[in-house]
């Protein structure tokens, strides 16, 4: 079962509601085939923007292209999407296979032809001979394949998915992550996922566009967004980060009264936020140690926290600003670890100096 893809071009999408701007000017190209993953808090505009995409909400202004075709004016059954909602809204007075079929029924899909596609599309979610089982009787990972199943049976161009799954327990959400990821690459679809889970988002998506304020605030691979976030919110938004405030001049800041190299100048001299991931950050031996590449700065410990596989350090500048180190819990590791109230240097390497804008845009 292969999907014809195509790309998707939005253009100054807007969508107010009073004085609420849900969507502030939206554009956003997305490739025939790939798996873009909306990310935001809620309230960020990240379902307005997947129900415009579907047809389900009008936008006050702008323009809406699948592939060649202008679609924003075109109702939902027309646009050749298939919809996977976040509470399945599967039929339980059907069962499984009736409910695959609804969309090809819609369609005239019926007879041995609409039997084909279902049994394909079962097949092709890892359920196979399960089209006579009912819905009450299934469990939640495959009720979600049923849904997925149906969203997919008439072959659509895109597929759109809305949180689906939010309603899953944590190992189960894990393994179906796997399973959405695998059955995207063998659809090929072009694929919009929404959700405010960002380990999510991280695993699954080709990229990643973050929205907050109703505005795409970075468009980018997982990797990049995680590695160099374009601004605070998006820092702090994906993963953990400690920010801490410093002067920039050149391809140097100062911050804390140290003085720190930089990969490259990405700013113009002047006030920015150092931006550095608690993984990336250890206690090392001093400011006398000169290892290659290392920026240093000294802090007092305030807490060191144990979390099974790893362990979080907090600390403490001497002009109030917080930062944290994470790493590997092994025995040899916790038991030299430092006490609370103990001046330790943590170091970093050059390469993850990131700094950031002082304000976001």
């Amino acid at each position: 079962m292969q999907h014809q893809a195509v790309p998707i071009t939005a253009r100054g999408l807007r969508k107010h509601y009073g004085p609420v701007r849900a969507l502030d000017d939206v554009d956003l190209d997305v490739r025939a085939g790939e798996f873009l993953t909306l990310l935001g808090p809620s309230g960020s505009g990240k379902t307005t923007l997947l129900m415009v995409l579907a047809g389900f909400i009008r936008p006050d202004q702008g323009s809406l292209r699948f592939g060649s075709d202008e679609v924003v004016r075109l109702s939902p059954h027309k646009r050749d999407i298939g919809m996977v909602f976040q509470n399945y809204a599967l039929f339980p007075h059907m069962d499984v296979a009736a409910n695959i079929a609804y969309p090809l029924n819609l369609r005239g899909i019926t007879g041995a032809e609409g039997q084909r596609r279902v049994e394909a599309a079962l097949e092709t979610v890892q359920l196979a001979g399960y089209g006579v089982r009912r819905v009450d009787e299934l469990s939640g990972g495959q009720r979600q394949r049923v849904a997925l199943a149906r969203a997919i049976v008439f072959e659509p161009r895109i597929v759109l998915m809305d949180e689906p799954l939010s309603a899953l327990d944590k190992q189960l959400r894990e393994r179906m992550q796997i399973e959405l990821r695998r059955l995207h690459e063998q659809l090929g679809t072009t694929t919009i996922y929404v959700t405010h889970d960002q380990r999510e988002a991280l695993t699954m998506s080709d990229r990643i566009a973050v929205i907050h304020g109703g505005r795409i605030q970075q468009l980018d691979t997982p990797r990049t967004l995680y590695e160099q976030p374009t601004n605070r919110f998006v820092a702090e938004f994906i993963g953990e980060s400690s920010l801490l405030r410093v002067e920039v001049a050149g391809d140097t800041c100062r911050c804390d009264g140290h003085e720190l190299r930089l990969p490259r100048a990405v700013l113009a001299d002047g006030p920015g936020l150092l931006m550095l991931r608690p993984e990336r950050v250890r206690v090392v031996g001093g400011m006398a140690d000169d290892a290659t590449n290392l920026n240093q700065l000294r802090a007092r410990v305030i807490d060191c926290v144990y979390q099974g596989d790893t362990f979080l350090l907090q600390a403490q500048l001497a002009d109030g600003s917080a930062i944290s180190a994470r790493g590997i819990a092994g025995a040899a590791t916790l038991a030299a670890l430092p006490e609370p109230g103990e001046q330790v240097h943590l170091g970093f390497s050059v390469e993850d100096t990131v700094l950031l804008p002082a304000e976001v845009p």
